[in-house]
Formats: structure tokens, C-alpha cells, sequence
């Protein structure tokens, strides 16, 4: 029954592979149970920086994520469910479409499902490359035909009030992914394997890949699977779950990659990116550029994000150029403190934690950047419309 099914990813402790790590029993626990109309919409927009398990299990095995989804759909008393899906994967589009049409062929999908009083219709709809669609309440939006932008919650849970502003289940690609097994198998079965979690390895590293290993493998075992370090470099620091995670220096290599140690590292497991960087990498460089990523991708919506990583990127751009001074650390631990807990989404939340790791585990680079810079830097004076130009 769909009470079974709930019940049976509950026991199995199932988190949301997207990011959150959100239990996936309690979350379709929250889909009202008498609502006329309900919808399934599966995040396939995988824009994380480091991530590309989601891409991998579209190309290489559609049909498991078809399996998942009806699963996904039955459990709930789901009709119509959508995948969003990243405009960039052609292939992976390609890939799923053929399996749901072999689906609706053999009597998987579509009106009385083997015979039964189940009906369920799939559709994919590509989406337009802004990263902040990733977002879960985004996504509904451009799912819509609206620009992505999130929304308030509450009200706007997703569960009660989502697609059409109608109760929806939405969940990640490689969470579904896992349904089938946990039906098939048992959640005890799937406890004993780890659970089992997919990594996606990249970086310095000889072989870049999607690591399946259980839950809590160490980054340094995920190094040694991707074929170790290139050019026999130590580890400088890693990325443990795509940029939004903390960096955290080598000497975290053997912290099981969980939600709950990551968690006290202030850093966490997200999309289970790690990115790995040798000691030749400039931790200054790197946490410039993925603060100027989310610069580029804020929406703007809200003043934190729109104002806070365009000052970050100020900052750090004349750091790197050699017109640093002592005082901008304190001024980024300023803006960091003043990101955190006041954004609308996720977005902007995901520039203190690169900040806080360059600052208190990398502040030597940042030191040194600033002991060579070559000239005093004056503070930008803001003209007012129609005033004269200094010396005009």
C-alpha cells in the first residue's frame, strides 16, 4: 500500500540527497493525504559546482529513476509528476525521455498502471541555466513559466503548498534513485550497506569520478578511489560537499564524510562534492571565485545575497590585485557574520562558509596577499546623480 511504502524509506533512514539531507519518509509524511490534486516534481537541475552524480545516473540508468519516481508517486497519491532538468544535459534528457516512453510502451506509466487503479504521467521539462533554480521553491517557479526567484516560507512549503500553489513532493534525482532499492531489498538491508552514497570526487585527483561507498567514507579513502593525488601532491585542503560546504584542511582528510561530524566543522555533506586541492592550489584564488559564482548567480531578491556578494568580490578582487589592506579581514568577517541567517534562500548563505574557512584556517595567504600589496587603497566615493566629479 502507499502507507507501506512511506513506511519502508522511513525505516530506512533515507536523507535527501540534494543538499539539505531532509529525511524523505518525514517529508512525504507532510503531503496532506486528502488533496484532490498533488504533484511530483523531481530536482534534476544539478548546477553545484563539483556535482555530477545526478547527470551520471540519468545517462547511465533512466530506468531506475522512472522505477523511483512511480514509487515516489504512489506513495503519495501522485498523478502527474515533472523533472526539472538542467538545459545543459542533452544527453541525459535524451537518455530519460527514451526510458519513459519505453515505460508507457510496457503499461509502467499512464492510465491504470498493470491493471490497477494507479495512473501516473511524466514529463520532463528542461530548464533555463540559472543556478539558483536548484532551489526548491525556484524551481517551482520557473517550473511555471516564471522567473526563478524562491519564495516565502512559510507559507510556501512545498508539501502543502507548491506547484500551482498545490500540495508537492520534490526531491532530488539520486534520492529517488535509492526508492527502488529500499522497496526491493528492505530497509534493514539498506542500513547494512552504509547506506550506501554517491561522491562525487574531482580536483587534483587522477581520476575524477562518481564514488558509491557508504555513508561516512573518509575523503581520504575517496582520494585513494580516485586514483590518488595527481602528480603525487599532498592534500592542501577539500571541498566537502560541493561550494557551499566549508573547506577544511588536510588535517580533516579522515573525518567520516556524515552530516552530524561535518556538521560540527561547521562545514557540511550537501551534495556530497568533494573537491580536492593539492598544496600548490591559492586558497585566496579559490574562495574568490566561488564567491564571484554566487555573485553571478544571485537573483537579487534580497539584499543580503544581491549587496553582500557583490562587496565580497570587491573586496577579495583587490586583495588579489595587490591593493589589500589589514583592515578588509575584518571587514569580510563583517560581511560573513551579516550573510548568515539573513538571506531568502540558500544562495547567499553559501559565501561565509568558503569566507570563514579562508579567514581562520587559510588567513596566512590571505596575510601575505595583503603584506605585499603595492599601494594604499582609498574607500570608493559614492556620487550622488548630477553631482560633479571630483576635479570636474
Amino acid at each position: 500500500s502507499p502507507e507501506q511504502v512511506t513506511d519502508l524509506v522511513d525505516r530506512a533512514q533515507l536523507r535527501g540527497r540534494g543538499g539539505a539531507g531532509f529525511p524523505t519518509g518525514r517529508k512525504w509524511k507532510f503531503v496532506p493525504k486528502d488533496a484532490p490534486v498533488k504533484y511530483l516534481v523531481v530536482n534534476a537541475d544539478e548546477g553545484e559546482p563539483g556535482t555530477f552524480k545526478d547527470r551520471t545516473l540519468l545517462e547511465g540508468d533512466p530506468h531506475l529513476l522512472v522505477e523511483g519516481i512511480a514509487l515516489a508517486a504512489y506513495a503519495n497519491g501522485v498523478r502527474t509528476a515533472y523533472v526539472y532538468m538542467r538545459r545543459e544535459f542533452y544527453q541525459a534528457r535524451r537518455q530519460l525521455e527514451k526510458a519513459i516512453a519505453q515505460a508507457y510502451e510496457r503499461g509502467y506509466l499512464g492510465q491504470r498502471i498493470l491493471g490497477t487503479d494507479f495512473s501516473l504521467d511524466v514529463y520532463v521539462h528542461p530548464g533555463a541555466g540559472a543556478y539558483i533554480a536548484g532551489e526548491e521553491t525556484a524551481l517551482l517557479e520557473s517550473l511555471e513559466g516564471k522567473r526563478a526567484m524562491p519564495r516565502l516560507k512559510p507559507p510556501y512549503f512545498p508539501a502543502v503548498m507548491g506547484l500551482y500553489n498545490q500540495p508537492t513532493v520534490l526531491n532530488n534525482v539520486e534520492t529517488l534513485c535509492c526508492v527502488p532499492w529500499i522497496i526491493r531489498e528492505g530497509p534493514e538491508w539498506w542500513l547494512e550497506q552504509g547506506p550506501p552514497q554517491l561522491y562525487s570526487v574531482s580536483g587534483h585527483v587522477n581520476s575524477p569520478q562518481v564514488v558509491e561507498a557508504p555513508l561516512g567514507t573518509t575523503a581520504r579513502e575517496l582520494i585513494e578511489r580516485a586514483g590518488g593525488m595527481r602528480g603525487g601532491r599532498r592534500v592542501k585542503a577539500f571541498y566537502p560537499g560541493g561550494t557551499s560546504s566549508r573547506p577544511l584542511p588536510a588535517r580533516h582528510l579522515d573525518v567520516p564524510l556524515r552530516h552530524e561530524e561535518l556538521a560540527k566543522l561547521g562545514s557540511m555533506l550537501g551534495s556530497a562534492a568533494v573537491i580536492v586541492m593539492d598544496e600548490t592550489t591559492d586558497m585566496v584564488k579559490v574562495i574568490a571565485r566561488v564567491c564571484e559564482f554566487y555573485r553571478e548567480e544571485s537573483c537579487g531578491k534580497c539584499t543580503p545575497c544581491r549587496e553582500g556578494t557583490v562587496w565580497v568580490t570587491q573586496i577579495l578582487d583587490r586583495i588579489l590585485h595587490g591593493r589589500g589592506r589589514p583592515e578588509d579581514l575584518d571587514l569580510l568577517a563583517s560581511l560573513a557574520r551579516n550573510m548568515t541567517g539573513t538571506c531568502f534562500c540558500p544562495l547567499g548563505e553559501s559565501v561565509p562558509p568558503s569566507l570563514r574557512a579562508g579567514l581562520e584556517d587559510f588567513r596566512d595567504e590571505f596575510e601575505a596577499y595583503i603584506r605585499a600589496a603595492r599601494e594604499p587603497v582609498q574607500m570608493p566615493v559614492r556620487l550622488h546623480l548630477g553631482a560633479p566629479a571630483p576635479g570636474g
